[in-house]
Order: structure tokens, then sequence, then C-alpha cells
């Protein structure tokens, strides 16, 4: 019998079907894990299941003999020392596909809602301060005919993509090749820089490496046009908030969407009470049917390592895999 370590409850009833055969541990909901305490909480487990949120450092690896896979319940795997699980013989795995419709069109709701100022609107009703319609009020832009810039071209930008469509705007993006989209004409960019310039609106898809790490910066947030939007469902550490701040300051963008925050959970205190930014509290893959099937697949990932089979949606394969 596997033991089996969960750093939090998990939606749906995918955890039940580790009962039975296997010892299970779900801690209840609290502060991220890290450090020290991840390790005491691994302890001899042969599976841990954790969360974006929680840190699976070397020491994890080296200190938890035991351990044989680590199913992230995310997308991204940026929270695991992968080089230290590679050599550890410990498999990571991760929740690709399952999410992309659910991030993409939250994606959507950001840059609606700062294009036609749905935060505002909201606020102005529910304060009393609307006393009827007027020409200029809450003058918002519209998306038609316009650019969207896309970084990252993967899952859920090439869905962003074909939302776009809909829309009637242009599409352009950037990322480490081209790629073809099903139904959507789509202009490859290869200069970052030259994409920037050009896109009225800009959604951000890429995963978090260290090129990629504050790849938004205050240079290349005034590259784009006057009156641009800048949305972020992917990785917070992505875009330099204290710059985003200074270049929302100085007028030169229409306003930003985020999901994701660089020091998640915390929000920079210049973006809290601007009016032109939408915050979200990191809801990218937050339907109900998203979450379930992500915890399914996570599941899946333990059972088949533990089986001694290869995961389902692999991020790292050990070097050689503990027995």
């Amino acid at each position: 019998m596997a033991e089996i370590a969960v750093t939090a409850p998990l939606p749906g009833d995918a955890l039940a079907r580790l009962d039975g055969g296997h010892q299970v541990r779900v801690r209840a909901s609290g502060p991220a894990l890290g450090g020290r305490d991840m390790v005491e909480f691994v302890g001899a487990a042969d599976a841990l299941i954790c969360l974006l949120a929680d840190r699976v450092a070397a020491e994890v690896f080296a200190l938890c003999p035991r351990l044989k896979v680590v199913a992230n319940y995310a997308v991204g795997v940026n929270n695991v020392d992968l080089e230290a699980a590679r050599t550890s013989g410990v498999w990571v795995t991760n929740t690709p596909d399952v999410l992309t419709d659910a991030t993409a069109d939250l994606a959507w709701a950001l840059i609606l809602a700062v294009a036609r100022r749905v935060g505002e609107g909201d606020g102005l009703v529910r304060s009393g301060g609307f006393t009827g319609w007027k020409p200029d009020l809450l003058l918002g832009t519209s998306l038609q005919g316009k650019t969207l810039g896309i970084v990252g071209m993967g899952r859920i930008g090439a869905a962003v993509a074909r939302r776009a469509v809909g829309f009637g705007m242009r599409i352009a993006y950037h990322g480490r090749a081209p790629r073809a989209v099903a139904g959507v004409e789509a202009e490859f960019v290869p200069d970052l820089d030259a994409l920037l310039a050009r896109a009225d609106v800009l959604s951000l898809h890429c995963p978090l490496t260290p090129q990629t790490r504050r790849l938004i910066d205050e240079r290349r947030l005034r590259l784009l046009p006057r009156g641009a939007i800048v949305v972020n469902t992917s990785r917070g550490e992505v875009v330099d908030e204290e710059a985003l701040v200074r270049v929302l300051e100085s007028g030169v963008l229409g306003g930003a969407g985020l999901d994701v925050y660089e020091r998640e959970p915390e929000v920079h205190h210049g973006l809290l009470g601007r009016m032109d930014v939408v915050l979200l509290p990191h809801l990218g893959s937050g339907t109900r049917e998203a979450r379930a099937v992500m915890a399914e697949l996570v599941v899946d990932n333990v059972l088949a390592v533990l089986a001694g089979k290869p995961p389902l949606t692999p991020a790292v394969k050990p070097l050689v895999p503990r027995s």
C-alpha cells in the first residue's frame, strides 16, 4: 500500500479513487507549503499531489527517498525544482489541455472588461452614481479591426486567437516558432518588440522561465500603442508590476486585466486603486468542470506511476525512476 500526500482538498470526487488501495493524507486548506514544512509533510509518502503555490525544492527529493511522483495540480511546474526531480528519479506531472478553454474564456473576460470598462460601470451603478444614459458615459474601446498581440501561441494562446476571430480582430503572435491554428489567420512576428509596437491588446500566454521573468518590462510596455490593453493570465512574474504601474500612471496605456501577480497573492498597491485595471484572484481554470477534470488527471498520473507505468502527462521524466 502506497502513501499519498495531498496538500489541499481538490474539487470533485477524484481523490476517492485513491482510497482503498492506498493510504491518503489530505491536508486541510491553509497557507502554501514550502521549505522544511514541505519536507515534513511529504515524509515517507510515495506520491505528492500539490498546488502551484506550493514549493517543492531540491531538499524534498533528497530527504524524502520514497517519493516517486510529484503531481502538480496546474499546467505550470515552475514551483518544482525540475532538475532535482529528474536527477533524483522522480516523475513530475501537470494538467495540460483540460483547462485550455476555461483560461482562454477568462482572458477574453478580462479583455472585454477593460475595453468596455465593465468594472467601472458596475461600481457606478452599485454606488448610486448612475443617473441616466449620457452620450459620453464611460466610453470604452471597440475591438473590431484592432490588433490582438499574443505572446506564446501554445494551447491557451491558440484558443484565445480562435475567439478573437469572432470579434473581427487582426491577430499577430510571438513565440519560439510559427504555428498554424485551424480557422485562424495569424501573423507570426519573430521579434517581440515589433509585435508590441502593433498590439492594441496584448495577451500573455507564455510559461515562466528565466528568459520570460519580467519579459514585459517598462521599456517594452512603452512600445505598445497609446491606449493599448495588457492582459496577463499566464504567470505574474512575466510582467514587471512596478513598471506597469508607472506606465499606467503616465497615461500611455488604456488599462490592464490581471489574473496573476508577481508576488501572488500580494498585489502591487499601485494597482489596487486604479479603475482602469481589472484584478481577479487567479481564476484562469476556475470552472467547476475544469477543476474537476484537473483533479481526475492528477489522480490518473499518480496511479500510473504507482503501478510502475509512465504518467499520462509528464512534465519531467526522471533519469532512472525510483522503484
